[in-house]
């Protein structure tokens, strides 16, 4: 019994952790664009799509039932905390939803743009998922960060086997940031201020337990 009530302490600790960060990450996102000039205008609401064709789909389902779209940040630790609770849903559901990531990169965090650059080159050879992963394990080495942290993240590219000439052009190529870009300014346009942000089959989610999460995914699929 001491091991369950462990175990529980444990997730509602997490899910508070998460509601700080996140919370954080919203005041930091307001301070750091109170000053700066007014952004180009975003898309109109009509031309905002939360699930576009090239959108990263990290599951494939045979039949899908619903689907569930992540905004995330690989420098957010909100993002990092919840990963292995996604993970796990992932697995659980995977087989009947389809979890969608896209790029969603917070102006506080001075790699988090470099980190997506380095997911999406990663991603044209056929590695999103595997770059996501490192770089996610390995945030406490270089989130926060002051200076640029793509040397580290092309290190990582080699380890994972990909070809770095192709890599080195896909970093450099303004497709690759266009498309990030896209991931940004859909994500803006639906009401994303923060992250993780999911949505579930088109609704914004305001998650506060893993116990609520889960009963959303399985009303979803019933």
């Amino acid at each position: 019994m001491s091991a369950v009530i462990s175990g529980r302490r444990v997730r509602i600790a997490i899910w508070i952790l998460l509601g700080a960060i996140v919370g954080a990450g919203v005041i930091w996102y307001a301070v750091l664009t109170a000053n700066k000039p007014a952004p180009p205008a975003p898309l109109a609401a009509a031309d905002a799509q939360l699930v576009r064709d090239d959108s990263h789909r990290v599951t494939s389902p045979a039949t899908e039932k619903a689907q569930l779209v992540e905004f995330l940040d690989f420098e957010c630790e909100s993002c990092r905390a919840a990963e292995p609770l996604v993970a796990e849903l992932k697995k659980e559901y995977g087989d009947r939803i389809t979890f969608v990531h896209r790029y969603f990169p917070l102006p506080g965090h001075r790699n988090s743009g470099t980190a997506a650059l380095a997911v999406e080159a990663s991603a044209q050879q056929g590695k999103y998922q595997e770059m996501a992963s490192k770089l996610f394990a390995t945030q406490s080495e270089w989130g926060e960060k002051r200076d640029s942290q793509a040397a580290l993240f092309r290190t990582f590219a080699q380890e994972l086997g990909l070809d770095l000439t192709q890599y080195d052009a896909a970093i450099a190529d303004q497709s690759t940031k266009d498309r990030i870009s896209q991931d940004v300014a859909d994500g803006k346009t639906l009401g994303v201020t923060g992250t993780p942000t999911f949505f579930l089959n088109g609704r914004k989610l305001t998650l506060n337990t893993e116990a609520q999460f889960r009963q959303l995914l399985d009303e979803a699929v019933h």
